[in-house]
């Protein structure tokens, strides 16, 4: 058995803020789930972005993503349902001032229909044809539009954001 009185408590000020996110395709109907941060969200004020959410001390960051997931869409997905389709390094956000991890993952297996389930935090919440993506600067939140658009390309699973 290890002695763990001696463990130094983590710093938790200065740790960098664990995050999941869903990417929910369609792949039949080439279509993603997005929602519309609205005018009181902490950041992206009217921009869309992927479910996500930050992890509960304590919770796999899996169950972080299911349980994000359907509190912002209804959707459920199982644990065993997600894949891990990119990774975002940021050096600092909103509520992350050293900076946030972000786990994104993909589903193609979820039960329900999207709706808004959080209507102080988001504008909508619906489907978008992957061939008709918000694209203009400041439509979509930057982290989430890289690393969707990297997952649908198939490009590199890993992207720093705010390193210089």
């Amino acid at each position: 058995m290890t002695d763990h009185s001696r463990t130094l408590k983590p710093a938790l000020g200065s740790m960098t803020v664990l995050v999941a996110a869903v990417i929910v395709h369609d792949k039949a109907a080439d279509r993603v789930v997005l929602l519309q941060r609205g005018p009181r969200a902490k950041f992206g004020q009217g921009m869309w972005d992927l479910p996500l959410g930050k992890s509960e001390p304590g919770e796999p960051i899996t169950a972080t993503a299911v349980r994000e997931l359907y509190e912002e869409t209804g959707l459920v997905v199982r644990p065993e349902a997600l894949e891990v389709a990119h990774v975002v390094h940021g050096s600092q956000g909103v509520a992350a001032p050293n900076g946030f991890l972000t786990v994104v993952f993909a589903t193609h297996d979820w039960t329900g229909e999207p709706e808004n389930r959080e209507p102080d935090k988001h504008a909508q919440v619906r489907w978008f044809d992957v061939a008709a993506l918000p694209q203009a600067p400041g439509e979509f939140v930057r982290s989430s539009a890289g690393a969707l658009r990297r997952y649908l390309d198939g490009g590199p699973l890993i992207s720093l954001a705010g390193w210089g």
